[in-house]
């Protein structure tokens, strides 16, 4: 399912993938105030659905730029992913995610075994 931000100055598409009780988040474009809200209902929603999925994964690999609502945006959905005892992860490459890599943000995520992400 791809949706692009309902806001008219929301930069970002969001694919959501659901492989049995597994979830893919694909974010594209640009995270920032105007888009963060869409980015945040889309991961309530999951993080909320029935049945719970047992994990998430937010893919960074196409996000060019974040800003510090979109960083607080995922750092939200993972206290509630953790609040429901659900795997959160973060993947990709790139320069959004090497900047949650040298801020020491990926420390707050468990290390995922792609090698590429965290959760």
């Amino acid at each position: 399912m791809k949706r692009r931000g309902d806001s008219s100055t929301s930069t970002i598409e969001i694919a959501v993938d659901h492989s049995g009780a597994d979830t893919v988040v694909r974010l594209k474009g640009r995270v920032h105030v105007d888009s963060s809200p869409d980015v945040r209902d889309r991961l309530r929603a999951i993080l909320s659905s029935d049945p719970l999925p047992h994990a998430v994964t937010v893919d960074l690999s196409d996000v060019t730029s974040i800003e510090a609502s979109g960083i607080a945006t995922l750092i939200e959905a993972l206290k509630v992913a953790r609040y429901r005892e659900i795997r959160f992860h973060l993947q990709g490459h790139g320069s959004v995610f090497q900047l949650f890599e040298s801020a020491g943000l990926l420390a707050l995520f468990d290390k995922s075994s792609g090698g590429n992400g965290a959760s």
